[in-house]
């Protein structure tokens, strides 16, 4: 996780390491602001991405997460279907239905329910979905309603963009078994005091049996759905050390999560570490073959 702060002559260079280094993927916060960045730097995820990806030629991208917060789904399918050409395929869109915060109250002050957040973020995934995948969409909801909008050509990946959706509720979770490719995890939520990962394990745990359970409503094979746990905000510790790394990969992976993220370290709160640490994974973990992807 690569937070878009830096002017891109700056920023450049960690994308091109985090390839180096040998990451699978590499995302950024699809946000107009950080809660806690508020008054700092910060740049649009998609351009970000779009520099990114015509600098790498191996990783995939992605955004963490387009939410309904600011974004339609007519203007963003657009914007996914471009950024995914010029990655030549190598792009995950992440998304997720918001949780309220600094973003909600500039772009539209309205207060909603968890409840019509869901709701509205199901009409925003299944529209998404059509958009990306037919040429012509017309569709008809409570929030949204589009009438003959073409999307031409159309995404490289068949059938469409994967999209990664992060999610902690039943609701969330059977919309991921339907959509996704990839569910997603922050560990407990609603917590911005990162835990020692150890004492998150149980409730990552806990997570999986129930979207075990959505797979399985839905009709969905478990096993056809990747699971990522995103660390940093909410399970901390993770790159304390290459051995800290190592062990939690390990232990979150003998419970099932296939994609392990961490933030790229910064030299203050949030997210502070020691980039040291970080070649250290990549020289002795990610090139000897081991840990999560």
């Amino acid at each position: 996780m690569i937070l878009p702060e830096r002017r891109w002559r700056e920023a450049r260079d960690q994308w091109v390491r985090a390839e180096e280094f040998g990451f699978d993927h590499a995302w950024t916060y699809d946000q107009l602001m950080w809660r806690w960045l508020r008054n700092d730097p910060w740049f649009g995820a998609v351009p970000t991405l779009a520099a990114a990806a015509a600098v790498t030629s191996r990783i995939t991208l992605g955004t963490m997460v387009a939410t309904p917060t600011y974004r339609h789904p007519v203007t963003l399918a657009k914007e996914l279907m471009t950024l995914e050409d010029v990655a030549e395929g190598r792009f995950v869109c992440g998304l997720g239905a918001g949780a309220g915060g600094l973003d909600d109250r500039v772009v539209d002050p309205t207060e909603r329910t968890p409840r019509q957040r869901a709701e509205r973020f199901g009409e925003f995934v299944d529209l998404l979905d059509s958009l990306l995948r037919e040429r012509v969409t017309t569709y008809t909801g409570t929030h949204y309603t589009v009438e003959d909008v073409p999307m031409n050509p159309g995404c490289l990946t068949a059938p469409r963009v994967p999209f990664a959706v992060a999610a902690t509720g039943p609701r969330g979770m059977r919309l991921a078994a339907r959509h996704a490719a990839t569910w997603i995890t922050a560990g407990p939520p609603g917590r911005f005091d990162a835990l020692p990962y150890e004492e998150t394990l149980a409730t990552v745990k806990e997570q999986l049996s129930r979207l075990d359970e959505a797979c399985e409503r839905t009709g969905r094979d478990p096993a056809t759905l990747d699971r990522l746990l995103l660390t940093g905000a909410m399970v901390g510790g993770t790159l304390d050390s290459v051995e800290a790394y190592r062990d939690a990969a390990g232990r979150f992976g003998d419970l099932g999560i296939t994609d392990f993220v961490v933030h790229w370290p910064r030299e203050s709160f949030p997210y502070q570490g020691s980039l040291k640490v970080l070649e250290q994974v990549a020289a002795e973990v990610l090139t000897a073959g081991g840990g999560s992807r």
